[in-house]
């Protein structure tokens, strides 16, 4: 019996907490995290606390603090005054954040509420110097309810400085090489691109309608602007950082079984339900090499966004 084709159908990855479970383990294929992965999860952390302009005594709301890398790199820049609340919508992720935080000492420092980006509610209004934020708008539908709720939580003249990925042009161009290939003759180039579009519109929209609907994808830069200001803000500054940067060597077993992000499935996922067999050994031929050498790319599109509350 011949096996099924794969179908075109997105492949969610169930969990009970998708964020502790991708944060501390499928990010990276295991439970170590890369060596790539590493440098740039600690370049944005060093970038938006350089746009915080923390001062000892001052009162930071780190949003979304996953396992409170900026929050924990923030008082070690400010010293043993700065007080911090953490927020995450997983408790899972807070747990892991209050034991961190009792190892290091730092516990007195340390507020921890659950909580969304769009709401906050254990966070009073007017309390925070400084809002903090890294990669989290990316997965709120409504990124001006977010806006506003930063607004809420500052005093007049406080700051955010966040660093959202900027995902749309990546999209766009899943949903410019699906259109090529309609009309593309049959050859291992467009076999090769096939296999790749299966693989990566199952991890990313790729048509236009779904790109306008994912809060991944919605959104650009200058939209990011747009919102803050709408909310109030003043002296924004965005800059825009692309770049391209060699992977390390990796195992094949960990390129299989990494998720690009939270609620996303794994090269792994992928290949079992959207190819066949024989699909799966050709593109593991093709693939495995050149990975495992180090000999792929990847491109980082980071935007970094610093405002004021209007006094």
């Amino acid at each position: 019996m011949s096996e099924p084709a794969p179908t075109e159908s997105q492949n969610p990855v169930p969990n009970v907490d998708p964020w502790f479970d991708w944060l501390t383990h499928r990010r990276q294929g295991g439970d170590k995290i890369g060596e790539s992965a590493g440098r740039d999860v600690e370049r944005y952390r060093e970038r938006v606390l350089d746009g915080a302009k923390l001062e000892p005594g001052m009162s930071l709301v780190d949003m979304g603090t996953g396992d409170g890398l900026i929050a924990f790199g923030a008082i070690a820049r400010t010293g043993p005054t700065l007080r911090v609340t953490l927020t995450d919508i997983s408790p899972a992720l807070l747990r892991r954040a209050e034991e961190v935080a009792v190892r290091l000492g730092l516990r007195g420092q340390c507020t921890f509420l659950q909580g969304t980006a769009e709401q906050s509610p254990g966070v009073a209004s007017g309390s925070a110097d400084v809002v903090t934020m890294r990669s989290v708008l990316v997965y709120v539908q409504d990124k001006a309810a977010v806006a506003r709720e930063f607004h809420r939580m500052l005093k007049p003249g406080g700051r955010i400085s966040i660093a959202e990925p900027i995902y749309r042009d990546e999209a766009l161009n899943l949903e410019s090489l699906a259109r090529q290939l309609v009309n593309q003759p049959e050859g291992p180039a467009t076999r090769d691109n096939r296999l790749f579009l299966r693989w990566k519109s199952a991890q990313m929209p790729s048509t236009m309608a779904d790109i306008d609907a994912s809060p991944l994808t919605n959104f650009s830069e200058h939209d990011l602007v747009t919102i803050f200001e709408r909310a109030g803000f003043s002296d924004l500054h965005l800059e825009l950082h692309i770049d391209t940067r060699k992977l390390a060597a990796q195992s094949w077993e960990s390129i299989l079984d990494a998720a690009p992000r939270p609620n996303t499935p794994t090269l792994r996922e992928v290949m079992a339900s959207r190819f066949t067999k024989e699909e799966r050994r050709y593109f593991e031929s093709v693939v495995r090499p050149q990975a495992e050498s180090g000999q792929t790319y990847y491109r980082d599109v980071m935007a970094y966004l610093t405002a004021v509350k209007r006094s």
